[in-house]
């Protein structure tokens, strides 16, 4: 029965961090945390690495201390926490960072109906290139307005 719970947790925290990355997005690095997300947008670096990357932070933080929770103190569903936060950590790395922006030469060839809306949804998000009007969606979870065969 224990399993049955783990897994449950697992996958409702996955999909609690689409929720989670969609508001961290709109109201933190859309709001006061601007001056770190913003070169997202701009590109005003000449780094391949960008400020906006200090937001994995946070996350893996909790992910550790819930690991941490789990090992040394015993609790055992910190571990299926801990592990859908790193899940979804490592979901929006692929096809954020990966499959999006190309920051590795990865999946360039990848062109069927959901590839095709998640990359023209990510792309009129961009077109914004301040803090405001910027339409705002989740990772997995795009607007079928945006997937057209």
């Amino acid at each position: 029965m224990q399993a049955f719970f783990w897994i449950l947790i697992f996958l409702t925290i996955f999909f609690i961090m689409e929720f989670m990355a969609w508001f961290t997005h709109k109201y933190i690095m859309h709001g006061f945390l601007w001056s770190l997300h913003k070169d997202h947008h701009l590109k005003d670096h000449d780094s391949w690495f960008e400020r906006n990357d200090a937001f994995f932070l946070f996350y893996a933080a909790v992910s550790i201390i819930c690991f941490y929770i789990w090992n040394i103190e015993g609790v055992w569903w910190c571990l299926p926490i801990g592990l859908g936060i790193m899940a979804y950590g490592a979901t929006y790395f692929l096809v954020h960072d990966i499959f999006i922006h190309q920051r590795f030469k990865l999946f360039r060839n990848a062109n069927n109906w959901y590839a095709r809306g998640v990359r023209r949804a990510h792309k009129i998000h961009h077109k914004h290139l301040g803090k405001k009007e910027g339409e705002n969606f989740g990772m997995l979870i795009v607007p079928f307005k945006y997937f057209q065969k």
